[in-house]
């Protein structure tokens, strides 16, 4: 089984996060970066299908230069070779342009299966993995949390759906899924991976032309922070009038 495991470089969330100049994005320049956690589990679920069933692992990246550090990582763990979508511009690019970008370099490989994370630390939009899978022409699902190979030609995956229901579905294959969080357990890196993915290949890739991105961030900031506290006098009883007709008249939580 061919997969191929996308994956992003992100801020730590260690770091003390201060906007740009521009007020558009996180000034990173000299931040401190790591892998999505999300695309650490997908790597990781990539891996135990390849020990299972055999194949080949290709981390992708679509960043700057600078994301060759968790490229060199994934190939550490495990992964067999990797694919870099090169530019300055990936950096803090909406998902439609990410997207854009993966399609035009793996589309040409094949792939059986590609896997992304759910979606990542810092945006958090979730929209990377299902704009790829329209733009390969590949059926997908989401907020995967088990995966299992059916005679080889197709999946059955399980999705996490809400307060605490889950869905089994069936696939065929190729198909693109977006992988939750605790799936798996994570594996680190061990001495003989890290110098082995030194050998390993990074294929440079360069992205397609720029075209218009969908999204545009018109200004970040940090969440004001104010007190706002509100006293209601009288008794219990007269208090708790209050409080209703103030929830369903004022802040409308309650219905009328």
């Amino acid at each position: 089984m061919k997969i191929a495991v996308c994956i992003k470089q992100v801020v730590t969330r260690e770091w003390p996060l201060r906007v740009n100049e521009s007020k558009t994005w996180i000034r990173d320049q000299d931040a401190s970066f790591e892998l999505n956690e999300p695309d650490a589990y997908a790597l990781e679920e990539a891996l135990r299908l390849k020990e299972k069933h055999g194949g080949e692992v290709v981390v992708c990246s679509a960043g700057p230069a600078r994301a060759s550090q968790v490229i060199r990582e994934a190939l550490a763990r495990g992964a067999d070779r990797a694919i870099h979508v090169e530019a300055d511009s990936l950096a803090a690019a909406d998902a439609f342009t990410v997207a854009d970008a993966l399609a035009g370099a793996i589309r040409d490989e094949a792939f059986d299966l590609v896997l992304t994370g759910l979606q990542s630390d810092d945006q958090g939009f979730g929209q990377v993995g299902v704009v790829l899978a329209e733009k390969l022409g590949m059926p997908h699902a989401t907020i995967i949390m088990e995966v299992q190979v059916v005679d080889g030609h197709g999946l059955r995956v399980k999705r996490e759906l809400e307060g605490g229901w889950f869905q089994w579905l069936t696939l065929p294959l190729p198909a693109l899924l977006t992988i939750q969080s605790g799936i798996n357990q994570l594996r680190y890196a061990t001495l003989k991976g890290i110098m082995a993915a030194k050998k390993k290949e990074i294929r440079k890739v360069t992205p397609p032309a720029a075209t218009e991105p969908a999204l545009r961030l018109a200004s970040v900031y940090f969440p004001e922070k104010g007190k706002k506290t509100q006293m209601i006098p009288g008794s219990a009883a007269e208090a708790a009038r209050e409080l209703v007709k103030r929830l369903r008249d004022e802040a409308r939580v309650i219905p009328s």
